[in-house]
């Protein structure tokens, strides 16, 4: 799965998930570029960073223009913090919708024909929201489904020159787990509602996400692949032992 001599270009790629996948291509031996509104706190090391907002449809091609090469593009720049729909109005809600469905868009459409000259390939990094009930990220969650089936029509469009595939991510721990899970104790119970026994960490994510821009997954393409650990243990079956055990 080496992508010596490949250039990569992970949006958000400064922290949490996308530095993680950004070391992984690093690792991979391919030339990184991040790009995000601010720079880094800390730099992912192998990587260069441009500052790019990603909402500028005009600020994205001309960063994609000034690249000389790009043979794989991750769209992984997205978010939302946690509110209830009638918590905002609904242009709060349309900016999560933007930044995590429209600016992938925006990207790989600036990309693209850098992308079909090196029959190059584009990763989303989705997310398990999109196939379930999101309360307290319902828009989040629509945007999410939404880039799933985006990557699977760009597929068909693009091909056979680019690859389109979907990460759909399930719980990681990164830096900023405790906003969403609490405290340590928290973290862990969480945890072991995985039937892995733990969360993700941005590795992990790396690592698929490679292996859908290398040749070992050539003939891959339209694809969701589901990183979250065995998913999330139905909840019949807890009430169900409970249950039992009365």
């Amino acid at each position: 799965m080496g992508l010596n001599g490949k250039v990569a270009v992970v949006t958000g790629g400064t922290r949490g998930v996308g530095a993680g996948i950004a070391k992984a291509f690093v690792e991979a031996g391919a030339e990184v570029v991040t790009c995000a509104r601010r720079p880094p706190e800390e730099p992912v090391g192998g990587t260069e960073f441009v500052s790019v907002d990603l909402r500028d449809a005009d600020a994205v091609r001309a960063f994609f223009a000034g690249l000389p090469r790009v043979d794989v593009l991750v769209n992984n720049a997205g978010g939302a913090p946690y509110r209830r729909l009638d918590q905002s109005g609904s242009q709060w809600h349309a900016r999560v919708v933007e930044l995590n469905l429209l600016t992938p868009l925006t990207a790989s459409l600036a990309a693209y024909e850098q992308l079909r000259r090196a029959r190059g390939s584009v990763v989303m990094i989705g997310s398990v929201s999109g196939t379930r009930p999101s309360p307290g990220t319902a828009a989040y969650g629509a945007a999410k489904a939404g880039l799933e089936n985006l990557a699977r029509s760009m597929a068909v469009e693009w091909a056979p020159e680019v690859r389109v595939n979907t990460l759909v991510v399930g719980m990681v721990r990164t830096e900023l787990a405790h906003l969403h899970y609490g405290d340590e104790d928290g973290i862990e119970a969480v945890a072991r509602t995985v039937p892995l026994g733990r969360m993700a960490v941005p590795a992990d994510v790396g690592a698929a996400a490679v292996f859908l821009a290398s040749d070992a997954a050539a003939y891959i393409s339209g694809a969701s692949l589901l990183v979250h650990g065995g998913g999330e243990r139905p909840a019949f079956l807890d009430a169900a032992t409970t249950h039992r055990e009365r």
